[in-house]
């Protein structure tokens, strides 16, 4: 495939989808799908688009995260991509060897037992039997799984399958590793192993595609997110800006003419802001012990984040919240009312409210920002009345940071025993 300028370099395209569309024949009745394929019957089915007109170039190197909510068309797009489905039209080019997990159990026969599965596996990507030998040390170490390797697969936890079908995905040298969740049924020692494999593979220059609903590890992995909604490509860009979208998705705040809100490279023109707007939040600031406001905290003081907010109509028992996130969208830390059971009251339209939350800082010094939001339920639907994104950021000041985002303000004693 050609090569082109992908942020002022010059990548090699490696996956290139255009219009890509995938068509399923609902039926009323099992009947009709005879009559349909035997033409004895017109207009006996309606036709649903998993896929409508998908545009997607992928270049070397890079990991991509495809996210969306269920029904959006991911799983088909990777099985499209994989060869597993035929798309009802448009064209797809992979330039490079292929290793995909996919739903649990695809590629795998669950009467062999797993060496069995290994073998099948790798002949049916091209590799020798010796080829296959030669790695099989390597699949079973990372696997982990013992001697449950010589047993039919059918037996296998999901856990124990997953482990089989990561190792033998990572180490039959792919150019191209494609994970559509099946990471999240592994123990969390065996997803911090995963990891680990994704950051080797990535500075290889191997190209990954993820797809999952762990949005913290969507944008730590990722160079760049694709958002999918009803089978339609609705934003793409970098993760923290696509990940903003996803959630407006997830709680039915996103509307097509809100694309316009993200610039060509994906960072926000401006605040991001969404709600039925029955709760206002007008005002947001931070003070420090002192009481004064202030956009730099002492790593150890006492400070308090501050919110105001007006109400336009009578709400049940509205819910506020505050979210610190690092500069790459990543949740660190956070806290609502609800959580915290410090509000369960109803408030009438009219009435202006202000939250303050007053903890200890304790997380690492660096830059943070702080997400606001004021939500609720109306007749048991979560509602979103109004949410503000990133809205102010605080520099937290440090002489002492440790290991991660928050500080266990360890006292450690050391004693000589001999």
């Amino acid at each position: 495939m050609s090569k082109e300028m992908l942020d002022g370099e010059s990548r090699e395209k490696i996956i290139s989808v255009k219009g890509l569309k995938k068509a399923y024949k609902l039926y009323n009745k099992p009947s009709d799908r005879l009559f349909d394929a035997f033409g004895l019957k017109k207009n006996c089915y309606s036709v649903n688009y998993a896929l409508k007109g998908v545009d997607i170039d992928i270049y070397k190197g890079e990991t991509v995260g495809i996210i969306g909510t269920n029904g959006s068309g991911k799983s088909t797009l990777l099985k499209i991509i994989t060869g597993v489905l035929n798309a009802t039209e448009g064209d797809v080019k992979v330039n490079g060897r292929i290793s995909a997990l996919l739903e649990l159990g695809a590629g795998f026969n669950q009467e062999y037992n797993g060496i069995e599965n290994v073998y099948l596996n790798g002949t049916m990507m091209g590799f020798t039997e010796k080829e296959i030998e030669k790695r099989l040390p390597d699949i079973l170490e990372f696997a982990d799984i013992g001697d449950y390797v010589y047993q039919p697969v059918k037996t296998y936890s999901s856990g124990m399958f997953v482990r089989l079908a990561f190792a033998v995905a990572i180490n039959i040298d792919p150019e191209i590793l494609i994970v559509d969740e099946a990471l999240s049924v592994g123990d969390v020692f065996f997803q911090s192993k995963c990891y680990h494999k994704f950051e080797e593979f990535k500075k290889s220059g191997k190209t990954i595609i993820f797809v999952s609903h762990d949005l913290s590890s969507i944008s730590k992995y990722c160079d760049r997110v694709l958002v999918l909604n009803k089978g339609d490509k609705v934003a793409e860009g970098k993760p923290k800006e696509m990940i903003d979208v996803y959630k407006q998705i997830l709680v039915g705040q996103y509307a097509e003419d809100k694309g316009d809100m993200f610039a060509a490279d994906g960072e926000n023109k401006e605040l991001l802001e969404y709600g039925s707007k029955e709760a206002v939040i007008e005002e947001y600031w931070v003070t420090d012990s002192k009481g004064l406001r202030t956009n730099a905290l002492i790593k150890g003081d006492v400070f308090t984040i501050h919110m105001k907010v007006r109400f336009d109509k009578d709400v049940e028992k509205p819910i506020f919240a505050y979210k610190f996130v690092n500069p790459k969208g990543v949740e660190v830390t956070g806290t609502n009312t609800m959580f915290e059971k410090a509000f369960l009251e109803n408030v009438k339209a009219g009435s202006e409210l202000e939250i303050t939350f007053t903890q200890e800082m304790n997380l690492q010094g660096g830059e943070y920002l702080i997400s606001f939001g004021c939500t609720g339920y109306i007749n048991d639907t979560f509602t979103v009345y109004h949410r503000m994104y990133y809205a102010m950021s605080v520099a937290v000041i440090s002489d002492k940071d440790t290991v991660g985002f928050y500080d266990m303000n360890s006292k450690i004693t050391v004693t000589k025993i001999k």
